[in-house]
């Protein structure tokens, strides 16, 4: 039922619109004008001007007579870079990137598989539930827009997000929360020919500590990392400061705790040793979730997925998504596949068949019915 050509060159429109987080200002006007073309409500929030974007989250809202719960659709509306110029290419049923940026499709696929279940809805006059959509701005720098979005404004209590590589049907049941770590040690500075003994090197106080962590894959819930190390001195001073920037991952809140925490005392510990001081921040950037087989939404997707013979599996995540926002704000979202593969990488490419996919598990998911 869905307009296939239609999709496709949606798809190649969108991933020609410059949004690298922090300028989705054309692309926001871009879906708005979209959607407003279908009769839908269409409002904004103020999350550009709390996060610096030129842009900002786009909220949608199509009436239905369907008795069915209303239901959210989201997908964000930023890449990451190089984002800038891109050209796709259309070659044996797949789009890629033509080598020089990425694609987009994360998450332009996810915009696109909305907008034209959408579309189909509208100009089939489909009976259909409430329909709500948000795009949202800035999700690949933490998430941002999610963090300033409206949901009071919005009556829908469950959501699926499109934004997951793996082909449409896959369903992400659990996503680890994050919390991310700002250390700084301070030693103590000295001529490093002359009296290194007067001084306390940063540098080797923070290796000491780092040395003496778990990091990387701690077990198959929990992931730790750093990936900054900042001490920049002449070769005859003896470091006083040393910047450590890393985050802790896990689906389990406890667990998550207490990799924080034992990161932290590795620290402390190696600062006491040498006498410096240690400055710490550690920020939760988002939470965990997570749903059985079982859930309601979780089955109400698969229905969908086996109306249009797409077989659904379920996966948990290593990363986070504005469905963590969500969860934590009183909708209960999952996140949905649409075939996005080798994302963030110049290499970035995804099939046809996986767009036409996603766009018919909406719909499907609109409507009751198959596509």
């Amino acid at each position: 039922m869905i307009d296939k050509k239609r999709l496709l060159d949606t798809f190649l429109s969108y991933v020609q619109i410059d949004s690298e987080s922090l300028n989705e200002r054309a692309m926001m006007e871009r879906v708005s004008e979209d959607l407003r073309a279908l009769g839908a409500e269409v409002w904004f929030d103020d999350s550009g001007s709390a996060v610096g974007s030129n842009g900002g989250n786009v909220y949608a809202r199509l009436e239905g007579g369907l008795d069915m719960e209303p239901m959210l659709f989201s997908a964000h509306l930023d890449t990451v870079k190089p984002g800038n110029g891109v050209k796709p290419v259309v070659e044996d049923g797949v789009v890629r990137s033509s080598g020089d940026t990425i694609l987009g499709g994360d998450d332009k696929s996810g915009v696109s598989g909305i907008m034209e279940a959408l579309r189909t809805v509208t100009e089939k006059k489909v009976p259909h539930r409430t329909i709500e959509v948000l795009f949202t701005i800035c999700e690949e720098i933490g998430l941002r827009g999610a963090k300033h979005a409206d949901f009071g404004k919005l009556s829908a209590k469950r959501a699926v997000v499109l934004d997951s590589s793996g082909d449409a049907g896959k369903i992400i049941t659990s996503a680890p929360g994050q919390n991310k770590f700002l250390a700084t040690v301070i030693g103590r500075t000295a001529h490093a020919g002359i009296a290194p003994e007067q001084g306390i090197s940063a540098i080797q106080v923070a290796s000491e500590a780092i040395a003496a962590m778990k990091l990387l894959r701690i077990d198959e819930e929990t992931t730790a990392n750093f990936g900054s190390f900042v001490s920049e001195y002449a070769t005859n001073i003896v470091p006083e400061r040393a910047k450590l920037v890393g985050e802790v991952r896990s689906r389990d809140t406890e667990k998550l705790k207490a990799q924080t925490e034992h990161m932290k005392r590795c620290l402390e510990d190696a600062c006491a040793r040498h006498g410096a001081t240690l400055e710490c921040e550690i920020e939760t950037a988002y939470l965990a979730y997570g749903f059985s087989e079982d859930d309601e939404l979780v089955r109400e997707v698969k229905d969908a997925c086996a109306r249009i013979g797409v077989s659904a599996t379920t996966a948990a995540s290593g990363g986070g998504s504005d469905a963590n926002v969500m969860n934590l704000s009183g909708v209960k979202a999952v996140v949905l596949g649409t075939g996005m593969d080798k994302v963030h990488t110049t290499s970035e490419r995804i099939t046809v068949r996986n767009l036409e996919d996603t766009a018919r598990l909406c719909f499907a998911l609109m409507t009751g019915q198959g596509a």
